[in-house]
């Protein structure tokens, strides 16, 4: 999946924040000439690179300052067609801090406003899948099956309570979240292997650092344009999930 695509199929789904459509369009979705890396020779300059990639963190889509980036092959062309940066120490360590702030008020969000982001994320695959082989049919529906899972969290985040288990002592157990979360991807189901981490994750109160595969980006990239745009319909906070490379 191209990054021009996802940023198209964003604008589409419409009455998302001003500022977060604004920033998908800014400089790391373009095709101007970047760096790919300190070794690599630079661009002639009637050539432009593909675009990068951009890190999710604290609800933005940031840029990699990383001068150094992989190449997203398109097997079937060997057409060089995304970039993806190897995020720096410094940007890995902004990504975890903002994944602990925002916990602080997302685990006090209701858990049933938490089912109803999964509610509307399983609509949006549903809707905008971006698969075009049979093959990845599977992929993606099981990986919204997961989510439908979340969609009735509520019921499983009920705790226990058991009354004079001896005299004069009750006894209930209540489930809480954890804290920051995290995952790292691999290439073959880029959109299935996300969506089994995170849906269940952030709906229990957790936040989430998802480091998709290097490989295939674009998947995880456009779940989370639209993991952002139901955390802006459904709540101010949108911030539970974070996106590095």
């Amino acid at each position: 999946m191209s990054l021009q695509s996802s940023v198209q199929r964003m604008r589409n789904l419409g009455g998302l924040r001003p500022q977060i459509v604004g920033s998908l369009g800014r400089p790391h979705f373009t095709t101007t000439a970047t760096e790919s890396s300190s070794s690599s020779p630079p661009p002639s300059s009637d050539q432009t690179s593909p675009p990068r990639v951009p890190n999710l963190i604290g609800g933005s889509f940031l840029d990699s300052k990383s001068p150094s980036t992989i190449d997203v092959i398109n097997p079937a062309t060997q057409e060089v067609v995304s970039q993806v940066p190897l995020t720096t120490l410094d940007e890995f360590k902004a990504a975890v801090s903002a994944a602990k702030n925002a916990f602080r008020s997302w685990r006090n969000t209701p858990i049933t406003t938490r089912q109803r982001v999964m509610l509307k994320l399983q609509e949006l695959i549903r809707r905008e899948q971006g698969k075009t082989l049979k093959d990845a049919h599977g992929d993606v529906f099981r990986g919204l099956e997961v989510v439908e899972h979340a969609c009735g969290m509520a019921t499983l985040q009920m705790g226990e309570y058991v009354s004079n288990v001896a005299h004069g002592i009750d006894t209930y157990s209540i489930r809480e979240p954890l804290g920051v979360c995290a995952g790292i991807c691999p290439f073959n189901f880029p959109a299935m292997i996300p969506l089994w981490m995170f849906p269940v994750a952030v709906t229990c109160g957790n936040t989430f650092v998802l480091k998709p595969s290097e490989k295939d980006p674009g998947q995880s990239l456009f779940i989370n344009i639209l993991l952002t745009y139901c955390g802006v319909v459904c709540l101010s906070n949108y911030n539970f999930l974070t996106l590095v490379y």
